[in-house]
């Protein structure tokens, strides 16, 4: 017996796709409530590619594995939508509010998250690479493993994040809030650091080769296995900051802070130079664990 579709069926269907052609709005939220779909279902894998989604409600919608590429969602809401998967390139989400969503493995390269709130986000192993993020609120986001190579964060709010792992490469972070981030083992190659607020993270055996941190806050920072050769240091806070092990050679260290911050089996940095950083209250612990025990009457003129 072959299924076939009765002719009242059918007619439901036909006056449905009416009323969605002849909708007086461009609402996605009105038009799905007309086609009667239901968000939280009826959109995993869908293809919206280029489609205008502009102030678009979406919470709790599921949209994982979804072609969103290109499309207009600037200012919708996507707070704790399912986003798993989805392509999201170059699309515009700017001013978006995508808090507590699931974009893990995303695809966001060349996206516009400028302004974007992603507090507590899942962007783990996502690709954010090229991606416009100045402004964005990433606050408590994880994304650890994620690509965001050349992309913009200027500005950005990345308090408390998770960037274990993270591809920051060549990334602009002027001005960002990074403080108590966990950046163990990121890549920082040739980043721009300028003025961000590092102070109390963790950036444990981080890559930060040749990254510009000139003026940046790096307070209570955790920055043991650090490699930080070629780096530019100038005006950086380092007080109580770790650097055990850190690799710092040919590193600009004009006006640096160093209060109590601790060295130790450091590559780079010559006798006079740790002269010159105890004499500024650094703390460098001998090969026996013991700290010298220094006082500027007792060091050389």
């Amino acid at each position: 017996m072959i299924d076939t579709i009765d002719e009242k069926s059918l007619q439901e269907l036909q006056d449905l796709i009416q009323c969605v052609i002849t909708a007086q709005t461009d609402n996605l939220s009105e038009i799905v409530k007309i086609a009667r779909l239901n968000p939280a279902e009826d959109f995993a894998g869908a293809d919206l590619r280029n489609t205008s989604l502009r102030g678009a409600i979406l919470s709790n919608a599921n949209l994982s594995g979804a072609n969103l590429r290109g499309a207009n969602i600037r200012g919708a809401i996507l707070s704790n939508a399912n986003l798993i998967s989805a392509n999201l390139s170059r699309s515009n989400l700017s001013y978006a509010n995508l808090m507590r969503a699931n974009l893990s493995e995303a695809k966001l390269n060349s996206a516009n998250l400028s302004y974007t709130n992603l507090i507590i986000a899942n962007l783990l192993r996502a690709d954010v690479s090229e991606a416009d993020l100045r402004g964005a609120n990433l606050g408590g986001a994880e994304l650890s493993q994620a690509n965001l190579g050349g992309a913009n964060l200027g500005g950005a709010n990345l308090c408390g994040s998770s960037l274990g792992a993270t591809n920051l490469s060549g990334v602009n972070l002027i001005r960002a809030d990074l403080c108590h981030a966990v950046l163990i083992r990121a890549n920082l190659c040739l980043a721009d650091l300028i003025c961000a607020d590092l102070s109390s993270a963790s950036l444990c055996g981080a890559d930060l080769i040749g990254a510009d941190l000139s003026l940046a806050n790096f307070s209570g920072a955790n920055l043991s296995g650090a490699n930080l050769s070629g780096a530019n240091l100038s005006g950086a806070n380092l007080s109580d900051a770790n650097l055990s092990g850190a690799n710092l050679s040919d590193t600009q260290q004009r006006g640096i802070t160093v209060k109590n911050a601790q060295f130790s089996r450091n590559l780079g940095i010559s006798e006079q130079t740790q002269l010159d950083l105890i004499r500024q209250g650094a703390i460098f612990e001998e090969a026996n664990g013991k700290h010298n025990s220094y006082s500027l009457a007792n060091l050389p003129n």
